[in-house]
């Protein structure tokens, strides 16, 4: 595929700072590297809360007058903005990292000349399915892909998902793979990190069904006894929906195990977590047609050093090499995550030679190289 794009770059989300989550982070990434090699960009967002504050920000920002939902009032408010500034669009790249705006267009290609001439898509995994499903959607979405200068997902599963789903070639789709994030400053394994007394497990996602944090909670309570009085384990996230957290919190003390809620943990606090704790474990499921497409955390955890636990379901496989910087457990083996975990606590010089060889794993790619992919000749 070989297209000429205009320098400027407008990306246009409803996921980003000071949300959390893999979307945001891949968005703001690939807005600091398209930056840093030479593109001129501008990030047109969700508005900030209140009383939240503004980051700072190598690009331009121009906060949006919604609330970055899915829902009509937001789409009809980015929909306002599309057609207020459609010159603007169709003289720049138009970037769209995640489903909120490709809603929008599906509807406004039907009129006239408001779809951007020059527009790239990304895809994370679930909004496959949701515009699959939806029949209404399913022809609007399929005449909007096409028209696209550029597809683009994370992952070979979402490629072939997408591909699967909406009839495309797999080499009309690229991949432009995540990396960890750029202001992580993991600490020199030189250094150490804390010598606790016990080992900890920690898990950092929004507190969600499909984040799998009853699983592994139940998983470590079903360790032998002596092995639940060796360790910890750590929540980090919020955002807990149908009293998830409640559930949660009833579970953990329905045992000896020690766990602690650490709420919203900020960037910096996180980074002090993740060199604070000896195993990262996040076993997402598949939930309400909802899938994980990838995962950033893991390629975070890894570049701490860390050996991660998760379930072999989407496109986790492409974020951990089995057995070699983590383990992959079927996600109906509650037994077998349960074993897992017992090794790892048993085998302190194997969670050193996964952590060690996660690293590297992790470094493999790097948001420039994505940059490359998603904005070529430009």
């Amino acid at each position: 595929m070989s297209v000429t794009f205009p320098s400027k770059i407008i990306i246009i989300t409803h996921e980003f700072y000071p949300r959390r989550g893999g979307i945001a982070t891949y968005t703001e990434e690939v807005a600091r590297a398209a930056v840093q090699t030479g593109h001129a960009v501008e990030v047109w967002a969700q508005a900030l809360p209140p009383k939240a504050t503004e980051g700072d920000w190598p690009f331009k920002l121009r906060r949006l007058p919604l609330k970055g939902t899915h829902g009509i009032r937001c789409q009809l408010s980015i929909a306002r903005e599309f057609i207020r500034h459609r010159k603007t669009l169709r003289e720049a790249t138009v970037y769209l990292p995640e489903p909120g705006p490709i809603l929008t267009l599906l509807w406004l290609q039907l009129f006239g000349n408001l779809c951007p001439p020059r527009l790239i898509l990304t895809f994370h995994g679930s909004e496959i399915l949701k515009f699959h499903r939806n029949p209404l959607w399913r022809p609007l979405a399929r005449k909007l892909f096409q028209r696209a200068s550029l597809l683009s997902t994370l992952t070979n599963y979402t490629r072939e998902l997408f591909c699967q789903r909406f009839s495309f070639d797999e080499n009309q789709v690229l991949i432009a793979p995540g990396a960890p994030r750029s202001n992580f400053n993991p600490q020199d394994p030189a250094q150490g990190t804390l010598d606790l007394a016990k080992v900890i497990v920690l898990t950092v996602g929004r507190l969600h069904p499909r984040k799998g944090q009853m699983i592994t909670l139940r998983a470590l309570q079903a360790l032998p006894t002596e092995q639940r009085d060796q360790i910890e384990y750590w929540l980090a996230g919020t955002e807990a929906k149908h009293g998830y957290d409640a559930k949660l919190q009833q579970q953990a003390a329905q045992s000896d195990l020690t766990v602690k809620f650490l709420g919203n943990i900020s960037d910096e606090q996180l980074g002090a977590i993740y060199d604070q704790v000896d195993i990262f474990a996040l076993t997402s499921v598949e939930h309400c047609n909802s899938i994980e497409g990838f995962g950033l955390v893991y390629l975070e955890a890894a570049t701490h050093g860390l050996p991660v636990v998760a379930h072999d379901i989407g496109g986790v496989s492409e974020a951990i090499d089995d057995g070699k910087t983590g383990f992959l457990v079927p996600p109906d083996q509650p037994e077998k995550l349960t074993a897992t975990f017992s090794r790892l606590i048993a085998e302190p010089a194997l969670r050193e030679q996964l952590g060690t060889a996660g690293r590297a794993w992790a470094q493999r790619n790097q948001w420039s190289d994505s940059v490359k992919i998603l904005f070529p000749n430009s």
